[in-house]
């Protein structure tokens, strides 16, 4: 799996909305706290806007917040919301794959995949990050000497 500075960034915008919750947030702040690029965060979030996930407020006083609770919002939403489906192969889904002969499985463990992303992504919420309570099995996850060592 690879996270695009994009995913990347939008988590870490969605963590500062968290942490200054319920308050408004400004862009800057959520620009200069995390060292991200301008542009980059303003599309960002245009998309987090528009899949309901933060909401925006006009004017001198007004900024960014959280659309609900931090910990009713799941890291793969918010990916999902600004990358699209978790797991794809050639621009399908894992379960709209099909492979003959020698191959014939491969669906499966492209399923599989996507369902383990799912496992950690979508049972870790903003609260949980934030708080760096982790549920339990991404934590035991996490917690796995061979989980740090590159391949």
């Amino acid at each position: 799996m690879q996270i695009s500075a994009k995913a990347d960034y939008a988590v870490r915008v969605m963590l500062e909305l968290a942490a200054h919750g319920p308050d408004l947030v400004k862009s800057t702040v959520l620009i200069e706290h995390q060292g991200l690029p301008r542009k980059f965060v303003e599309s960002i979030l245009v998309e987090l806007r528009r899949a309901d996930l933060i909401r925006s407020h006009r004017g001198a006083e007004g900024g960014y917040s959280l659309a609900r609770p931090a910990g009713a919002i799941s890291i793969g939403q918010v990916i999902r919301a600004v990358d699209g489906p978790l797991a794809e192969v050639r621009g399908l889904r894992p379960h709209e794959t099909e492979y003959g002969n020698a191959a014939q499985h491969l669906s499966d463990v492209w399923v599989a995949a996507r369902a383990a992303l799912r496992k950690v992504l979508d049972e870790t919420s903003l609260a949980h990050v934030l708080s760096g309570k982790l549920p339990a099995h991404v934590r035991r996850m996490a917690e796995s000497p061979e989980a740090w060592l590159p391949r």
